[in-house]
Formats: C-alpha cells, sequence, structure tokens
C-alpha cells in the first residue's frame, strides 16, 4: 500500500470508534473511494455488513452509535414511547429483550443490519403539530455528545397512550402511568396543546385524575384540545374504551 492511502487507513481508524457503523458518504469524507473501499474491505482492514455501510473487523455494533445512522437516513428518527420511558427508568415489566421502539416522520423500513443485530421497530408518527428537524422535547438522551435523540418523558409517555386500543394494553398503559409522578406539567401542557391526537389528550387526563398524579391537578382541559362534549368511544382487545371529554 502506497503512503497515501495507509494514511488514509490510518485517520479511518482514528475516526472509526468500536461498535460504530461507517456510511460510504463518511468514507468519501475522508478521501476514500469507493473502490480504495473494496480494497479495504478484500484486504480484511474493512467490514462491509450492508451496501454502503461498513465497521471495523470482527466488530460488534453498539446502539446508540447505529441509531445515529440511522437518524441521518430517517428524518425525525428518535427513540419514543415505552422504549423512551424504559431508558428513563418508568418501567413496569423487565424484558431480557425488550422491543426498541422508533418513530419517524416518513414511512419505511429499518434496513437488515439493524434488525438482524436489535429487535425493533420503526413506525411514522406525526402525533405533534410540529416539524421533523424541529420534534418538540426530543433531544440527546441525557443531552450527551454522541447519543441518540429520544423523546422526554412527557413526550414519550403521549406516544405511549396514542397507541393504546390498538398496539398497546390500556392496563399496561394505566400501570406506566401511575409511575409518572415526577412528569413536569409544562412539558406535558405543551405537548398536549399541540397533540393531534383527541384520544391521547383525553386518555392522559383520564389516567392522570384516577391516579391523583400532581401533574393532571395542574393541567386545565379547557385549555387543551379535547373535543366536542360528546364522550369518545373505541373497541379493542381490551374492551370498550369511554373516554370522556
Amino acid at each position: 500500500m502506497d503512503t497515501t492511502n495507509l494514511n488514509k487507513l490510518n485517520l479511518l481508524y482514528t475516526r472509526l470508534l468500536p461498535g460504530a457503523p461507517l456510511a460510504s458518504e463518511d468514507l468519501a469524507a475522508l478521501g476514500i473511494s469507493a473502490d480504495l473501499a473494496v480494497h479495504y474491505v478484500r484486504a480484511g482492514w474493512l467490514k462491509r455488513i450492508a451496501r454502503g455501510v461498513y465497521c471495523r473487523p470482527n466488530d460488534t455494533l453498539a446502539l446508540h452509535p447505529s441509531l445515529l445512522l440511522l437518524q441521518r437516513k430517517f428524518p425525525g428518527l428518535h427513540v419514543g414511547g415505552k422504549s423512551a420511558l424504559d431508558w428513563y427508568g418508568l418501567r413496569q415489566y423487565l424484558s431480557q429483550q425488550p422491543l426498541l421502539h422508533l418513530y419517524g416522520w416518513t414511512a419505511g423500513q429499518l434496513p437488515e443490519w439493524f434488525t438482524e443485530r436489535f429487535t425493533a421497530n420503526y413506525r411514522r408518527k406525526r402525533l405533534f403539530e410540529e416539524q421533523p428537524e424541529a420534534l418538540m422535547h426530543v433531544t440527546s438522551f441525557e443531552k450527551r455528545i454522541g447519543s441518540p435523540q429520544v423523546s422526554a418523558p412527557e413526550r414519550a409517555l403521549l406516544e405511549l397512550l396514542s397507541e393504546v386500543g390498538v398496539r398497546q394494553s390500556l392496563q399496561e398503559a394505566r400501570d406506566l402511568v401511575d409511575s409518572t409522578y415526577n412528569l413536569r406539567a409544562d412539558v406535558l401542557r405543551e405537548l398536549l396543546q399541540h397533540c393531534k391526537s383527541i384520544k391521547t389528550v383525553r386518555l392522559c387526563l383520564q389516567l392522570g385524575r384516577e391516579s391523583s398524579l400532581p401533574w393532571a391537578k395542574k393541567l386545565d382541559p379547557a385549555t387543551l384540545p379535547t373535543g366536542s362534549d360528546q364522550n369518545w368511544v373505541s373497541r379493542s382487545a381490551d374492551g370498550i374504551l369511554v373516554l370522556k371529554s
């Protein structure tokens, strides 16, 4: 290998952290052409895990840097719902291999290189009036550099409640609400005011009141989009769900 390509390889190994996948555009930014990448793969200096995705040889991909790469491919992608609550320690049931709930702005399918390594699903969800480049109360996990985007606990709760009667049982949702004693009422209020799902707004208020949670007492239904005065009724596997205005 000539000196130029050796320097590029050294630079690559300096930038390529253990457990982190790398895309073709990342290689290009380091001056590594597609042909040179093929050479590195054949020589065993780089491993190709999918078309346009690479990692260190004999490396085990880590979840957080893998999510960072997905965020570049899926607008608005973030860890949300039950998974985000779990990341913040708000959980009811322990699972050896919990399903990772990912949400984004557009319809799509997670790549095989990711789903082969991590048990996850992805859904398009537009629960709030917002734009994908400025999601409400979605930040890097624990606001650490190099961490994936994750919903704040308040947003995660509403994402969870939005799926009650569809993919989420009402009983588990009720149990999880019981553990949200410390949620911020001002953040919940802002999210609820921009929520496009009347069911989610009403369910949040109803379960919060049933559990006598502090944040529920600080929310005024008259200032929130609860819809008409009629009851909201839905039939699901849990039975009939009736939500009052």
